[in-house]
């Protein structure tokens, strides 16, 4: 059995929980924190008190530069899973296709054309699934 969460700033682990979520979903932190083990417990607290507690709250950057960076990075990393969750809450933060295609068309000169192909194909489906694939009225609309 899991142990539960015993986070070492308990006001920062809620903070995270609360940023995580309306970046990243309710659905998905839930299952990513029920699905917490032994194992990577600790990881999960680290990922929600610092990360998302701690640097995607400070003063510096609006969240939509935080996921435009986010995007850029984790496209020169070549992490298609972490990506597509990446879309998703750019998307969450306001984000437009038009923004995100033109992140990823600038990290492709700095990071290649395979990793910019893969990253291209991976926020296609994510802009597909919702329902302002590239292509649609949604995707062009002003505002």
């Amino acid at each position: 059995m899991t142990r539960p969460f015993a986070p070492s700033n308990p006001e920062l682990f809620e903070r995270g929980l609360q940023t995580r979520r309306e970046v990243l979903g309710t659905a998905h932190v839930d299952a990513a924190l029920q699905s917490a083990t032994d194992f990577n417990i600790d990881l999960q607290e680290l990922i929600t008190q610092y990360c998302w507690g701690d640097i995607w709250n400070r003063p510096g950057l609006d969240r939509k530069t935080r996921s435009m960076l986010n995007l850029a990075m984790i496209m020169a990393l070549n992490r298609p899973h972490e990506l597509k969750l990446h879309v998703r809450g750019a998307l969450n933060n306001g984000l437009r296709p038009e923004d995100i295609r033109e992140v990823l068309l600038h990290a492709a000169l700095y990071c290649g054309l395979p990793a910019a192909v893969d990253a291209f194909r991976v926020a296609s489906e994510v802009l597909d699934e919702a329902g302002i694939g590239p292509d649609s009225d949604a995707a062009t609309s002003p505002g």
